[in-house]
């Protein structure tokens, strides 16, 4: 399989833009200055974030470049994303309302393209079919993540978090379809997919400490695909309750600190 979705789902992030804009992990400063040191950036360059969500990356590393193109088909998340720009007065990015999947030679030339949280979602191979002519010599993309999915992780604060949001959901991870699909895994990792376009690639770690209160972690969950605030319905305040009450069973100060690990997969072309 492609992708975690079979097809494009409007209700993926349904809800979520708020939440995603406030209490996402943001990626260490020092993540885009690596990416600047390696691609040798001196700010009359441009930008391609595709997914570009809240504009967690667009918006933090638009001061290397001369101009930031940021897609995503939610318009509610570019409205936020415009909106932080505009209190930053960050003037030089250039938001679009559509699927990385539609990209075209229309948007010009760029020496590097981002994908912040986002790739796994998309048609890999087409997108980057298409991608590859928009991208200058030298050039190439950056896959950023922040590994704070509490899925798999091994701190009990976490685990209680997960298990009250399956008290609620059920056991299966949902993801996308109003609630209805179910998340898969990628059967082809995406160093494998990108070989396909690019001669290089190599993936570099960051680690920073993330600190979360039981609100903020609320507001994380609530930005995830799997735990959309209308997933709970009638049933929100209770879920929230709940989730308090497990979470500060296993830290009575409402106080959880992580660390978390900053990773860039950069191919070159």
């Amino acid at each position: 399989m492609a992708t975690t979705i079979s097809t494009p789902d409007p209700t993926l992030f349904q809800g979520a833009a708020w939440y995603y804009a406030r209490y996402r992990s943001r990626y260490p400063q020092a993540l885009f200055d690596l990416l600047a040191d390696l691609f040798n950036l001196d700010s009359t360059e441009r930008l391609l974030d595709l997914g570009c969500g809240a504009g967690l990356v667009a918006i933090p590393f638009s001061n290397r470049f001369a101009e930031v193109v940021a897609i995503d088909p939610d318009a509610e998340m570019l409205q936020e994303a415009q909106a932080e720009a505009k209190t930053l007065d960050i003037n030089h990015i250039r938001r679009i309302q559509d699927r990385a999947e539609s990209i075209s030679p229309e948007l010009g030339q760029f020496r590097l393209a981002t994908f912040g949280r986002s790739f796994h979602w998309m048609q890999r191979e087409l997108v980057l079919e298409k991608l590859s002519p928009l991208l200058s010599e030298g050039g190439g993309i950056a896959i950023l993540k922040t590994g704070d999915d509490p899925w798999n992780s091994s701190l009990p604060w976490k685990q209680a978090a997960i298990a009250t949001v399956k008290r609620w959901l059920g056991e299966r991870r949902r993801t996308g379809q109003a609630g209805k699909g179910v998340w898969k895994n990628l059967e082809v990792p995406h160093e494998e997919v990108l070989a396909s376009k690019f001669v290089q690639q190599k993936t570099f770690d960051l680690t920073f400490e993330k600190t979360w209160t039981v609100d903020s972690y609320l507001g994380y969950l609530y930005s995830t695909a799997f735990a959309l605030p209308s997933f709970f319905g009638s049933d929100r305040e209770k879920f929230e309750a709940d989730l308090k009450e497990s979470l500060l069973a296993v830290e009575p100060s409402g106080h959880f600190t992580e660390e978390l690990t900053a990773s860039a997969l950069v191919a070159w072309k």
